[in-house]
């Protein structure tokens, strides 16, 4: 019937909340083929996880033909330890990575990355992310942020570069969706633009 199957593995630990339906820190949703992960903050009260839940289920809806991936990080709250200009002290844990999550990440052709609502820690955790994983990536966060934001970080984007000598990141700001509320269903335009940002990125690692 022309139909395409998928499996996926949803997660490697039981989830929380009534049926298990939200996924644990620290768990992965993986495809056969690795072409597009969706990374998520760790869930609690203040950080959310369900955009990412509705940004994978659209990309699959939507027929992109690659293989699609959901990571929940272990410690993605706070802010990175390293941190600068984040305006005032930071309480409670710091955001990080293990290195199981960097490999699980940069196995991957494209990283959408969701962090929030706070325009520093947004920056400042793709600025973490992107250091360790040599990955093109897509974010996606409630605050307003520009390339701008990223560069000044040191942070490589597509539309600005920092300075030569300035530069931290391995991995490359790509594309910027924000205005997608945490803890509610994007709406259809800002699906789309995530839709079109990712398929734009894979058919130019195609050519």
């Amino acid at each position: 019937m022309g139909r395409v199957t998928q499996v996926v593995d949803c997660r490697e630990a039981m989830g929380m909340g009534k049926g298990g339906g939200i996924a644990q820190r620290g768990t992965i949703s993986e495809c056969r083929y690795p072409d597009v992960i969706v990374v998520g903050m760790s869930p609690g009260r203040r950080h959310v996880t369900k955009p990412v839940c509705d940004i994978t289920s659209a990309l699959r809806q939507q027929g992109v033909e690659y293989s699609i991936s959901t990571l929940v990080l272990n410690a993605g709250s706070g802010v990175p330890p390293d941190a600068t200009n984040i305006g005032g002290a930071v309480l409670g844990a710091y955001f990080g990575l293990t290195e199981k999550e960097i490999q699980q990440i940069e196995k991957h052709r494209v990283a959408i990355l969701h962090h929030g609502n706070v325009r520093s820690h947004v920056v400042h955790k793709v600025r973490y992310i992107l250091e360790r994983c040599d990955v093109m990536a897509v974010v996606v966060s409630q605050a307003p942020v520009d390339f701008e934001d990223f560069a000044k970080e040191g942070v490589k984007t597509a539309m600005v570069m920092p300075p030569p000598d300035k530069v931290k990141t391995k991995g490359t700001v790509m594309a910027i969706v924000s205005g997608v509320t945490r803890g509610q269903t994007p709406t259809r335009e800002k699906m789309a633009e995530v839709i079109r940002a990712v398929m734009r990125l894979i058919k130019t690692q195609e050519r």
